[in-house]
């Protein structure tokens, strides 16, 4: 709440409009979900994710289509997200051996609510890189 002091007496202004659920806010919560948003709301989490809500994916097709990931991150993030149930990993004893990897309904039930992030980042990107060049020329936002 903003305070004005006005010819020797406190004004009270109202409150910016909290969004819906801000003032149920639980630290509390917020920590102990901390790990399971760090995982989703990694990079390369996000990508692998959206990845395969297209269908199940060898590993290397992954890797080709998601670009710029290493073998070694690409190991740990599958790892992670299969270790939180969100992608399920299968192998079919073959010479050599084809694993395929796969959204689990969990990691299904990611899909909409990533989208809904990637829809705000591709319509507010132009502002977010404007801000990012006033920030850094040292400018004051406008």
């Amino acid at each position: 709440m903003d305070v004005t002091i006005e010819r020797e007496r406190i004004v009270e202004v109202s409150a910016p409009a909290e969004p819906e659920g801000a003032a149920d806010h639980n630290p509390a919560a917020c920590s102990r979900v901390a790990p399971i948003l760090q995982r989703i709301g990694d990079k390369w989490s996000i990508l692998i994710v959206m990845t395969l809500a297209g269908g199940p994916r060898r590993f290397n097709e992954l890797k080709r289509q998601i670009g710029g990931i290493s073998q070694r991150m690409l190991t740990l993030a599958l790892r992670g997200l299969e270790r939180d149930g969100l992608v399920s990993r299968h192998v079919t004893p073959t010479i050599p051996p084809r694993v395929d990897y796969a959204l689990t309904e969990l990691g299904m039930s990611l899909r909409a609510p990533m989208m809904t992030i990637g829809a705000w980042a591709n319509e507010h990107y132009d502002t977010i890189q404007d801000a990012r060049a006033r920030f850094d020329r040292g400018e004051k936002e406008a």
